[in-house]
């Protein structure tokens, strides 16, 4: 571009043409993008760089005074990697692993020097293991051995217990995707409350849909996950849906950035912090803290106890989802209403 003068036309200089080329706006979108990166990093490093156990709910079976030895044994073992508590009988053990509330269990044999460890690789492989060489680790030193009994073990198809998340995980992204998309074709915030509800029924549609595919492709195509379908479908629809009404509601409420926000919340915080290559027990506290509440993390925990738990455990996680699909219906419809202008006195 040139810049006429008095005396012809000369040049633009490069500052100039950056200055015309690269608005504000954009600029401190671009500053933003960069800061998502960044915390993108931080958070997946943070999370998963060095897991180790810390806290893992596990039972000890054993009489009273071998019991309390063993307790006493375990709670002292460097780094808290456990937190153990004594169980009546191995069938109250077994039922407590079933039903989420511990992650394992040492039957101890007072006849013998050889005691059982149950665990649950369909919680995640990367748990069992660790307690397996744990309990390893405790039971040579003691001069005992051990064997492993895994009362819910994941399928020989889902590798490491992941499908679980990777389900979620696809689900999720599709659901911000789709609100992106809508953002980006119709404006961020919708026009008026109806087109909000049309809005909000795009992604119930969305929800339907993508959860009966997500279900049926790990389940009868690809056999990669058990469990009921239909439990699954559901499962999909609802962490679909709150994904994409949360993402609607963010960018009525802070227009383009909501997408951005987003991102934060569900791939950023939500993913690390989801159980999926490391559970609970093995993640850092600040994301251990903030897992359960973001759809991520609700929502792998709800597939694997659909899948390996006889659906034990679930209302909980299921309500998380359901607050931040109703929130985000509302906030949506919300953000529609019609503003009152302000007259000139």
């Amino acid at each position: 571009m040139t810049q006429s003068t008095g005396l012809g036309t000369r040049p633009r200089s490069f500052l100039g043409e950056v200055h015309d080329a690269v608005t504000p706006r954009a600029a401190l979108l671009v500053l933003g993008v960069i800061a998502l990166m960044l915390l993108f990093i931080a958070s997946y490093v943070g999370a998963l760089h060095h897991p180790k156990l810390r806290d893992a709910a596990f039972g000890v079976v054993a009489p009273p005074p071998a019991a309390e030895r063993t307790v006493t044994t375990l709670k002292q073992l460097p780094g808290s990697p456990l937190d153990p508590r004594t169980v009546k009988d191995e069938a109250t053990a077994r039922q407590q692993i079933l039903n989420r509330e511990a992650d394992g269990a040492l039957i101890v044999d007072p006849r013998g020097t050889e005691d059982t460890l149950l665990v649950a690789s369909g919680a995640g492989s990367a748990l069992s293991n660790s307690l397996n060489s744990l309990l390893r680790e405790v039971e040579h030193a003691e001069r005992r051995t051990v064997r492993t009994v895994d009362v819910a073990p994941a399928s020989p198809d889902d590798f490491d217990g992941l499908t679980s998340f990777y389900l979620v995980v696809g689900w999720c992204v599709g659901g911000y995707l789709c609100a992106s998309i809508l953002a980006i074709s119709a404006g961020a915030k919708p026009a008026n409350p109806r087109r909000a509800v049309i809005r909000i029924g795009a992604m119930a549609l969305t929800g339907v849909l993508g959860g009966l595919g997500g279900a049926v492709i790990v389940g009868p195509i690809l056999g990669a996950l058990p469990g009921s379908v239909a439990a699954l479908w559901g499962l999909g629809a609802l962490t679909t849906f709150g994904v994409g009404v949360a993402t609607l509601a963010l960018e009525g409420l802070f227009d383009i950035v909501g997408i951005g926000l987003a991102i934060l919340l569900v791939v950023i915080a939500g993913n690390p912090s989801a159980g999926g290559a490391f559970p609970a027990p093995m993640l850092p506290p600040f994301w251990a803290a903030i897992g359960p509440a973001l759809p991520p993390g609700a929502g792998t925990w709800t597939a694997r106890s659909i899948a390996y738990f006889n659906g034990n455990a679930v209302t909980g996680p299921l309500l998380v989802l359901s607050a931040w699909a109703l929130a985000g219906s509302v906030v949506t419809l919300l953000t529609a209403l019609p503003r009152r202008e302000r007259r000139p006195a």
